[in-house]
Order: C-alpha cells, then sequence, then structure tokens
C-alpha cells in the first residue's frame, strides 16, 4: 500500500487577497422570491442552523415589496 504524503499548508502564497467589483457582482443570482421563499421559510420553521449563517447579509429588494412588508409589520402587531 502506498504511504500517503500530507503537507502543512500554511495560506495563500500572496500576502493579502484582494477582491475586484467584478468578483463580487458575479457572485449575485436574482431570482424570483416565489422560488424561494416557500424553501426559506421551511427552514425558518424547521429551525435549520444554516439559516443564522446568513441572518446578517443583506438582499434587495424593491420599493413596492418593501412598502408592503412595512405596512404588514404595522398591521400586525398585537393591539392594546
Amino acid at each position: 500500500m502506498a504511504r500517503s504524503q500530507l503537507r502543512v499548508y500554511y495560506g495563500p502564497e500572496t500576502d493579502s487577497a484582494t477582491i475586484t467589483r467584478s468578483d463580487v457582482e458575479e457572485r449575485k443570482v436574482s431570482v424570483p422570491l416565489g422560488d424561494i421563499l416557500p424553501l426559506l421559510a421551511d427552514a425558518v420553521h424547521s429551525q435549520r442552523t444554516w439559516v443564522r449563517d446568513f441572518e446578517h447579509d443583506e438582499v434587495t429588494i424593491s420599493t413596492d415589496l418593501h412598502e408592503v412588508i412595512l405596512a404588514y409589520q404595522h398591521y400586525r402587531r398585537p393591539s392594546a
């Protein structure tokens, strides 16, 4: 049996990594809300731990949707 050779990884060979604007833009994906909403709702309801990994990520939504969400938030408050 061949003996495996392990090496220690010391990190990248350059001193600093740079991320260009195009690298960041390539990581973005636009999808219809209806495609992901049921999956996200299920993940939150099931208390999946991976949801917490993204809780501070920003998402971009339309102004109309933002206004509807704010109105919903206001009207769903329990009355005193």
